[in-house]
């Protein structure tokens, strides 16, 4: 059985990120922001894995 997937809602992203929901809803107008999904209520929720994927790809060679 899978284990069920974490989603974090904007505010949690944002705590966890220390970025204000102002900056993510920027980086998501921009395309910029890890990928979302949008409930049925308008209320958005990002997968912990969509969260990974996306840190990794800003990685910089040093």
């Amino acid at each position: 059985m899978r284990a069920p997937r974490e989603r974090l809602t904007v505010a949690q992203f944002c705590a966890e990120m220390g970025i204000s929901r102002s900056t993510f809803y920027d980086w998501k107008a921009k395309g910029r922001a890890p990928r979302c999904r949008k409930l049925p209520n308008g209320e958005l929720r990002i997968d912990r894995a969509d969260i990974e994927s996306w840190y990794d790809a800003l990685e910089v060679a040093a």
